[in-house]
């Protein structure tokens, strides 16, 4: 039996309409790494934020090292020995990574102290760091090891880690765990949210499941299989996607040497990308976050310039067209950065789905907008894509990342795209809601569209992708039949293997 370190007793929290916690009560050992499990909108974000100070329980109590613990704010939860590393990374792109470092301190060092501060911690944990880089020229790995090492820095005794490997590398995930077993056997607890149940299985010693705010079930999730953990999420049996067989349709996306300069310093080029995609096909491109993908989405949305003749919806020239135009023609994209691209973080779910349903929902008549019908199509995403939300008219903002993905990727589904191009689909996402959008977007191409489906998961681009190729360094690799890829040749793919050859799908 590990000692206690954290104690959390019947901790409740409700806001209007939703009870985010509710009488949750678990331990945390000294050197456990313990796992958070539960459904987007599980309660998961909202127990982690009272643990660090950013949320004030309605009520219950917590106890670190056998003394009440009760952080009036994050500084406060520093203090006593508590760390997170969020999701969302908050870092400045334009900034050293010393520099980066030392606003997140509430007492820093010196420039010159700091620097040898972040070679010393960075090396002992094996996240290699350069304190002179500028963090816009790091990779999301590197990204993620600046925040982490920020945490190590104030030696902490609790460490909350929040979805870390979602924009890792196979390799980088790798490197992370050895750090994290590392802090463990070195007594450092740590609180472990994420989705990938298998991860879970590979690296935690105890899960707490939680189930609409409440503690469902504690396992070991070495013995528990991951979908059985999946099932006690989500209180239900997990139906898995179904592919259909599907007859060749017309071309529908011809894109003919794609190229467009990097949109800003910190971004990539596309160089030279030839595409022809089908109706019914869908197409998985994978790569290592920051080789174009945002710039690849962008060309294709409308919201980059290309030159004219680069890309063709089925026979007409879209290239010259701009969103607005490109949407009314049916290419449709779903970005990666849900809260404040894909969605207007302080408008509401209605507005959300105005603004990019205006025309294809016809929510709008000689000039005026349709609320009603607005309200009506924001009611149908919601229901039929399980949005947990007291309704409609929620910001934005107030969705659990999982929930806000559900809504914006059901949005653009449900306006019958003729093609459909989405980045980053599930991230973030629990594994009964990944199904079920996995599933539409088969459904999709099963009624002829054509789907390209841009994902660092990739069992994820396997389980849905009829072609697969690599995207590196802007370049698309040749397309290969997903089915039967090897994990070496995906590798030598995501590794610009192939990157001066062209896909032709």
């Amino acid at each position: 039996m590990r000692e206690t370190l954290l104690a959390l007793d019947g901790l409740t929290k409700a806001y209007p309409g939703v009870v985010a916690n509710r009488d949750v009560s678990f331990r945390i050992g000294r050197g456990e790494i313990h796992a958070l499990l539960g459904e987007n909108g599980a309660g998961k974000s909202t127990l982690v934020k009272t643990i660090y100070g950013l949320v004030k329980p309605d009520a219950g109590t917590m106890t670190l090292n056998g003394a009440g613990f009760a952080p009036a704010d994050p500084g406060a939860a520093r203090r006593a020995g508590v760390a997170m590393v969020f999701q969302h990374f908050s870092l400045f792109d334009a900034m050293t990574v010393a520099e980066n470092i030392v606003l997140g301190m509430d007492n820093p060092p010196s420039p010159r102290a700091i620097a040898g501060e972040v070679r010393r911690v960075s090396q002992l944990y094996g996240l290699p760091l350069d304190p002179e880089r500028i963090v816009g020229d790091l990779s999301a790995g590197e990204r993620q090891r600046v925040e982490i090492v920020r945490c190590l820095l104030q030696d902490p005794k609790l460490l909350i880690m929040d979805e870390p490997t979602s924009v890792l590398t196979p390799q980088e995930v790798e490197i992370l765990f050895t750090t994290l077993r590392k802090l463990a056997a070195e007594g450092t607890a740590i609180l472990y949210i994420s989705h990938k149940l298998s991860e879970i299985a590979a690296l935690c010693d105890t899960a707490t499941v939680l189930r609409q705010g409440q503690v469902v079930a504690t396992c070991d999730p070495r013995q528990t299989a991951p979908r059985e953990m999946a099932e006690l999420m989500v209180g239900a049996v997990l139906q898995s996607p179904v592919r259909a067989a599907r007859p060749e349709g017309p071309v529908l996306l011809r894109l003919r040497g794609l190229t467009a300069p990097a949109p800003h310093r910190f971004g990539t080029a596309l160089k030279g990308i030839d595409l022809t995609l089908r109706g019914g096909e869908v197409l998985g491109i994978g790569g290592v976050a920051g080789n174009g993908q945002d710039e690849l989405v962008a060309a294709l949305s409308g919201e980059m310039p290309v030159a004219p003749g680069m890309v063709r919806l089925a026979e007409a020239e879209v290239g010259d067209l701009g969103v607005n135009a490109r949407r009314a023609a049916g290419l449709l994209c779903g970005p990666e950065e849900r809260l404040g691209h894909a969605a207007a973080p302080d408008m509401t779910l209605t507005e959300n789905a105005l603004m990019t349903g205006v025309g294809r929902m016809g929510l709008d008549r000689r000039g005026f907008l349709r609320w009603p019908a607005a309200r009506d199509f924001a009611r149908k995403v919601i229901a039929e894509f399980d949005v947990r939300t007291p309704g409609p008219e929620n910001t934005a903002r107030s969705l659990s990342g999982g929930n806000l993905q559900k809504f914006v990727i059901g949005r653009e589904i449900l306006q019958a795209p003729r093609v459909l191009v989405v980045n980053q689909p599930t991230w973030g996402v629990d594994a009964a809601a990944a199904a079920a959008i996995r599933q539409a977007l088969l459904t999709l191409a099963d009624r002829g569209v054509a789907v390209i489906v841009i994902s660092q998961d990739l069992d994820e681009l396997m389980e849905v992708s009829d072609r697969f190729c690599a995207l590196t360094d802007g370049r698309l690799s040749a397309s290969r039949p997903a089915r039967g890829l090897t994990v070496d040749e995906i590798g030598m793919m995501l590794g610009g293997a192939h990157d001066l050859e062209v896909a032709h799908v």
